[in-house]
C-alpha cells in the first residue's frame, strides 16, 4: 500500500510543479527524485535487512512523474490525464513487465530501488501518452 500513496501524493506535487514550471520542470523534477532517490533508498537499505523497505517512497514519485512527462507539455494539467496516469503507472508497478521484473531481481541498492519503478514508468508513460492521442 505504500507505494500507491506514495504514487498519489505524488500527483498535487506535480500539478503544481507543472503549473509553475511546465513540462521542462517536471523533468527536471522527476531527474532530481531520481538521484535523491537512489542515495535516500542507499541510505535506508544500509540500515536493516529489507532491500526494498517500504517505507521508501521517493521512488513511486519519480515513477509518477516520469509517467506524466509526455502529457506534461500542455499549459494545464488536465485532471482526466492525471488520473489515467495513476492508473498506468501503479499497474506496471504492480504486473512487472520486463524489464521492470528484471531491474526489480536483479540491481541491487538505491539504483535497483529506483530503476524498477523508472522502468514501469516508460511503460505507464507511452500508454498515457496513446491514452492522450485516443482521447483527443
Amino acid at each position: 500500500m505504500p507505494g500507491t500513496w506514495g504514487s498519489l501524493a505524488a500527483l498535487p506535487a506535480a500539478w503544481f510543479i507543472q503549473g509553475a514550471f511546465g513540462g521542462t520542470g517536471l523533468g527536471v523534477a522527476s531527474l532530481a527524485a531520481f538521484i535523491v532517490g537512489v542515495y535516500a533508498s542507499n541510505a535506508v537499505i544500509a540500515t536493516g535487512e529489507d532491500p526494498d523497505p517500504g517505507l521508501i517512497v521517493i521512488d513511486e514519485v519519480a515513477g509518477q512523474w516520469i509517467t506524466l512527462l509526455p502529457v506534461a507539455g500542455a499549459a494545464t494539467a488536465d485532471p482526466v490525464l492525471y488520473g489515467m496516469g495513476f492508473v498506468f503507472f501503479r499497474l506496471f508497478d504492480i504486473l512487472k513487465p520486463w524489464p521492470v521484473s528484471w531491474a526489480d531481481r536483479k540491481i541491487k541498492g538505491g539504483l535497483g530501488v529506483m530503476l524498477d519503478d523508472v522502468f514501469a514508468a516508460l511503460y505507464a508513460g507511452a500508454f498515457l501518452y496513446g491514452f492522450a492521442l485516443w482521447a483527443s
